[in-house]
């Protein structure tokens, strides 16, 4: 008989605290972090992830308030589980899928990225912000909030790579509001999606936590 996938996961989530080892995360904090070094196989996240403000009460409370969540890229979205999202009646969008992009990266030299998440602030002011992918768009996000044009529950910061990718992680950081972040240049979608079926299945949504 073979082993099923949630003995798999106990297996994992186990060598993951044996090796990670002392640590300095809350109660709501670490499992965030153990979904994180699940999902990307680095434990040096660790070392990296910051939280901010109480966001990873923030995240829950939003969830169970059945807040929003708006991702930078697809890739973001497509890895948050759906069953727990549906669960709490939470709504589920991506920035590059509204209309009027294309127009603004045309006329204004945007990165499809950026002017997205232009659309998405305006939009959606209060929602909880996943980044994972797109540097230029943590940094119009964080624009927004510094002029009070958008006031997030929660910002997750985790975009991936090496120009502007620091940079805007420290930006967001800087808020003062709940964010979640890597800092330096780890990242990216898989780890971004794994915070929030983290924060998800800590609200209440069920599945693995």
């Amino acid at each position: 008989m073979g082993v099923r996938p949630d003995e798999i996961l106990a297996e994992s989530f186990r060598i993951i605290d044996a090796e990670a080892g002392a640590h300095g995360f809350g109660p709501l904090e670490w499992p965030i972090v153990r979904r994180m070094i699940h999902a990307s196989g680095d434990l040096e996240l660790a070392r990296l992830v910051h939280f901010r403000s109480g966001a990873a009460t923030a995240g829950v409370q939003a969830f169970r308030d059945a807040a929003p969540i708006v991702t930078d890229v697809r890739m973001v979205a497509t890895g948050i589980q759906g069953p727990p999202r549906e669960t709490l009646g939470i709504e589920l969008y991506c920035a590059l899928d509204l209309p009027g992009v294309s127009h603004e990266v045309e006329s204004r030299g945007l990165t499809r990225c950026a002017a997205a998440m232009e659309h998405a602030v305006a939009a959606w002011p209060e929602a909880v912000y996943v980044v994972g992918n797109a540097p230029t768009a943590l940094a119009v996000l964080c624009a927004a909030i510094r002029r009070g044009a958008a006031r997030p529950r929660l910002v997750i910061a985790m975009p991936v790579g090496f120009v502007g990718v620091i940079e805007s992680k420290e930006e967001a950081i800087a808020l003062a509001l709940p964010v979640i972040a890597v800092r330096g240049r780890r990242g990216g979608s898989a780890v971004a999606a794994a915070a929030v079926n983290a924060l998800l299945q800590l609200a209440g949504g069920g599945g693995a936590s």
